[in-house]
């Protein structure tokens, strides 16, 4: 049997003819007219203004904390449940992260404690610069709140939605929360361009400004001259045109996924101490990736115990991400909170969930785990 990918790219069909139109035009430089295009399609698509295709979504972040103004010494608030290219930005720019513990609720940063630590910075005299706020796993943070938190403050907001293009809070899309927002095109993500990302905003001048960097920040001159350090950034015009095949089969992939998820739901629930990813009243998942919480003593195994026996019939799966304040390359950082996120990177599991994947594979995903279960707990499982 072929392997069991975690999330692997998904093409469409109508790519091909795109990127065969970049090379038949001779638009095979960076930029073009699909980079235009994309870029203004993606803006309709989340419901913003503007929109700057850029290299990576880390490279989208990266570009709004410079936008932001983001120094040497800054402060800069983080989820911690989250992957590493989320908070790797603010030590690019010598801030210091200080990481964020989830909620149970929805996994995603606790509004509460958030609060908490912008009052006691403010007591101190030492507000953060910016929150870099994570809609992890295609689930959106509880924005309403989290807002009000940071509004009280004056501290800007950028919307990490790298995981969660096509989801939604309060029927609004993720990537309007923020003052600027982020999303990732790498090869797992919902859609991809191989490689990308875009920063968005309804902040024309923020936007301008990234191209303007994210082009080796070079002056208008007929001459190459630079008055301040740019970043080659931007994404190809090759890519945008994969993009731009890939946005057009957006929906079908989130119905897809959300329909992966609810397979594993009616496979899985039954079985003891076994959970999956809430989702929150307030929002709409993209479904992402599916994940699942084991409690040993109820389940009878561990996460790794189910990610072996997965790995043994060629079957991805991955950990819950390792909260950042447990990564030794932040070891010394501040950290509000932690014992959520470190409970769900104990017990975690993303299953495979890719829009690609058929029925037979997701059942026989769910078979692996069923039999992990019933190797390890007395008795029959309830079919």
């Amino acid at each position: 049997m072929p392997r069991i990918y975690l999330s692997s790219p998904h093409m469409g069909g109508g790519e091909l003819a795109l990127v065969q139109d970049a090379f038949q035009s001779n638009w095979i430089a960076p930029l073009g007219p699909h980079v235009n295009a994309f870029e203004s399609e993606f803006a309709s698509y989340v419901g913003i203004a503007h929109a700057a295709a850029l290299s990576s979504g880390t490279a989208a972040l990266h570009l709004g904390l410079r936008l932001l103004g983001v120094r040497r010494g800054d402060e800069v608030l983080c989820s911690t449940l989250t992957f590493s290219a989320s908070a790797n930005p603010i030590v690019y720019e010598g801030a210091e992260p200080v990481f964020i513990d989830s909620s149970r609720d929805d996994w995603n940063i606790d509004p509460g404690l958030l609060a908490e630590e912008l009052a006691a910075s403010a007591r101190r005299g030492r507000l953060p610069r910016a929150l870099i706020a994570v809609d992890l796993y295609g689930q959106s943070v509880d924005w309403d709140p989290v807002r009000r938190a940071c509004a009280q403050y004056d501290v800007p907001i950028i919307e990490d939605a790298a995981e969660a293009l096509g989801a939604s809070y309060k029927g609004a899309r993720c990537g309007t929360f923020g003052k600027l927002a982020v999303f990732s095109f790498n090869g797992n993500k919902i859609i991809t361009t191989s490689g990308g990302g875009m920063l968005v905003s309804e902040d024309a001048g923020l936007v301008e400004r990234a191209r303007f960097l994210a082009t080796q920040a070079r002056d208008p001159a007929p001459h190459y001259q630079h008055s301040t350090v740019g970043f080659n950034y931007r994404l190809s015009n090759i890519c945008a045109a994969i993009g731009r095949g890939q946005l057009r089969v957006l929906e079908e992939r989130v119905a897809r996924r959300r329909a992966v998820f609810e397979r594993y739901r009616e496979g899985l629930s039954s079985l003891p101490g076994l959970e999956l990813m809430p989702e929150p009243s307030h929002g709409r998942s993209n479904r992402w990736l599916t994940c699942i919480l084991l409690d040993p003593s109820a389940f009878g195994a561990t996460r790794e115990d189910v990610r072996l026996a997965l790995a043994e019939r060629d079957i991805e799966a991955r950990p819950i991400w390792k909260p950042m304040h447990l990564q030794p390359v932040f070891a010394g950082c501040r950290a509000i909170g932690g014992t959520v996120s470190e409970d769900l990177f104990a017990r975690g599991l993303c299953l495979p969930s890719g829009s690609n994947l058929t029925d037979a594979e997701i059942d026989e995903v769910i078979e692996v785990v069923r039999a992990t279960c019933r190797e390890n707990v007395r008795g029959e499982v309830r079919p």
